[in-house]
């Protein structure tokens, strides 16, 4: 449930190392020039999240977002 705290918590190696690579440096970036996930990185950082996990997270939700613009056929406009 939410209140869950695991202790060892690893990304998964599933998939192409190429793709997941260009979207974890994808994300990096992201997490300082985009507003949006600006803001979800300087949150998680907030919680005590290290860097690294916190752009992982990012990754992640940059995921989510790659998805919705492909299935929609939208434009991505963040909203800051």
């Amino acid at each position: 449930s939410g209140e869950f705290e695991a202790t060892h918590n690893v990304m998964s190696k599933r998939g192409s190392p190429y793709l997941r690579k260009a979207i974890f440096q994808a994300a990096l970036i992201a997490s300082f020039k985009d507003p949006v996930l600006s803001d979800y990185y300087q949150k998680k950082r907030s919680e005590g999240k290290h860097h690294l996990t916190c752009v992982g997270a990012v990754a992640r939700k940059m995921c989510n977002i790659i998805y919705a613009v492909l299935k929609n056929n939208e434009p991505y406009v963040p909203k800051a």
